[in-house]
């Protein structure tokens, strides 16, 4: 009894054990060369890879079948090019079932402006009839820190102050230098850098962003705290 349990657990180890660095770099070839295939719209490739009941979710959140997915798959329009290239690639297995994570970089010329984003991908492959096909992929893009820009110590004082959203909710804004910080009654200030005039982030924390408004004459009344299209209005106490 024990002999069996014994083996049973060895067999265990070994279906999820690290895979070698040849399966690796397999795989890696293999999800490279799907990428390689996007900006030609190679639908061929994808069509071979994808498993039957495949569901692909892209960067906006759309989920797609491998119907959708495959008819979406087009060619970059004329005056747009560009490549993506895996920068770093991890691979598990267990068992008919491997799961991939993948960040890549993309480099793109769009009408002769150079733009370039980051993605991390999950994915599922499994083992079918003896061939590995892709059952599962998520593309999630990774957000870049906008460039901030500087304004002048007048300018910046307009913004300071003390801001309510709610009689326990209160956020205080001063000056330092040229910059302002920002805290929560409670927590440690951030330095809020400046994306526009009136519109400011915290770095690390890129799906926020704070929206000053103004009155008729200009003067500062509050702020939006926007997240992902959600907003959280607070306002300037005297």
């Amino acid at each position: 009894m024990l002999t069996c349990l014994l083996h049973l657990l060895v067999a265990a180890a070994l279906a999820s054990a690290a895979p070698s660095a040849d399966v690796t770099a397999e795989f890696r070839a293999r999800d490279q060369a799907l990428l390689d295939a996007i900006a030609p719209g190679n639908v061929k490739l994808w069509n071979a890879t994808l498993a039957p009941d495949a569901v692909y979710v892209d960067e906006n959140g759309e989920v797609m079948d491998r119907a959708a997915f495959l008819d979406q798959l087009k060619p970059l329009p004329a005056g747009a090019s560009g490549t993506i290239a895996i920068a770093k690639y991890s691979l598990q297995l267990s068992g008919d079932t491997a799961t991939v994570i993948h960040f890549d970089d993309e480099h793109e010329n769009y009408h002769g402006q150079a733009l370039f984003a980051r993605y991390l991908q999950t994915e599922t492959w499994q083992r079918q009839q003896g061939e590995w096909k892709l059952l599962m992929v998520h593309c999630y893009s990774i957000l870049q820190e906008p460039k901030s820009i500087t304004l002048a110590p007048a300018e910046l004082e307009a913004y300071t102050g003390r801001y309510t959203a709610a009689p326990d909710l209160t956020y205080v804004i001063i000056r330092d230098g040229d910059h302002l910080l920002g805290r929560r009654q409670g927590r440690t200030p951030a330095t809020l850098q400046t994306e526009v005039r009136d519109v400011f982030f915290i770095s690390g924390q890129l799906r926020n962003r704070k929206i000053f408004q103004r009155d008729s004459s200009g003067n500062v009344t509050g702020f939006i705290d926007r997240r992902e299209g959600e907003d959280l209005l607070w306002k300037r106490l005297p």
